[in-house]
């Protein structure tokens, strides 16, 4: 099967997909395109069609609201999208991260292709770091990502990694994302999209409140399952015991439950065991690491940007509300 990871790169330790080239740290932007295999540009073609006429080979014809999207460098096609489709280069991305880098102290960390250069993104250590009880320490990152394929808007996410697991978290703070989305129907700005951060990025030490909340929430065993039923199975806990759950629902409820008893890298870190932030990091190392996949790519793809980031964005909303 081919790899939708089609090419990344990283500095430190190996991602927790376990994936990549590993690079020396503060390497310049035109290494990390080469390494991240974003060193190509993103072309367009009109789009045009054989008809069939019986006995010969057929007219060509063209649709011109209809562009086609292709790599420079192998010539595949990636997409047919509008006229109206503002493209965003792969170099955009990381040049991104050309002034936080110089300037403001970010690291890159990741950068890499998906599914054959329909989607890329790089992620950056942005110098921001907390510890919870237990020396159970957390740092801020800030994730960019885009697509050609009309799947993903080009988005700027604050992001937490939990060091002991690598469990990856969008930062929310009371319901809300922080992410900056910017659709394909607009111009990508990308020092307007770092004003609106500036914002964003200042909710670290809010959220890090809240996170400490959770860690602080000790949780009885029926409110354990109940919050699991509830992120994995949208199951109410009024009606817990009255809906029937699917069998690849209870592979997961066995899964999780399991990492919060103890098998979850950190489970036994005093701030996790038998606590709220315990049950929330069941639920990241699951759809990060463990949640069934054709492959480590799609799990990634999932954890980031599909179903995965809609599991945890849900299991954050039902721990801070459980911590209410």
């Amino acid at each position: 099967m081919a790899h939708l990871l089609e090419q990344m790169a990283y500095v430190g330790e190996q991602p927790w997909h376990g994936l990549g080239n590993l690079l020396a740290p503060k390497q310049p932007l035109e290494v990390w395109a080469k390494q991240a295999g974003m060193d190509w540009q993103i072309e367009a073609s009109p789009v045009r069609f054989m008809t069939d006429t019986v006995g010969h080979l057929g007219a060509i014809q063209s649709f011109p609201e209809h562009k086609v999207l292709y790599r420079s460098d192998s010539k595949a096609a990636l997409s047919v999208v509008s006229q109206r489709y503002q493209v965003v280069q792969p170099r955009e991305v990381l040049e991104f991260y050309r002034d936080l880098t110089e300037v403001a102290g970010y690291e890159l960390e990741t950068a890499g292709v998906l599914k054959g250069g329909k989607k890329f993104w790089a992620l950056a250590k942005t110098g921001q770091s907390a510890a919870l009880k237990g020396n159970d320490r957390v740092h801020g990152y800030l994730l960019l990502a885009t697509s050609c394929d009309g799947t993903l808007a080009t988005t700027a996410t604050p992001t937490t990694i939990r060091v002991v697991c690598n469990n990856t978290l969008s930062i929310a703070v009371n319901g809300a994302t922080q992410a900056i989305k910017v659709p394909h129907s607009t111009k990508f700005d990308a020092q307007a999209v770092k004003q609106q951060l500036g914002v964003a990025v200042s909710q670290w030490d809010a959220f890090m409140y809240r996170m400490r909340t959770l860690s602080e929430r000790k949780v009885k065993s029926h409110e354990a399952m109940n919050y699991f039923l509830r992120v994995l199975c949208d199951v109410q806990p009024a009606n817990a015991k009255a809906e029937p759950v699917a069998l690849s629902n209870e592979r997961a409820l066995n899964k999780v439950q399991s990492l919060y008893d103890g098998q979850g890298h950190g489970a036994d870190l005093e701030s996790a065991k038998g606590t709220a932030w315990g049950l929330l990091n069941a639920v990241t190392e699951y759809v990060d690491h463990e949640k069934r996949a054709r492959s480590t790519e799609h799990r990634m793809d999932s954890a980031w940007f599909g179903q995965g980031a809609t599991i945890k964005q849900r299991a954050l909303d039902a721990a801070l509300q459980l911590a209410a």
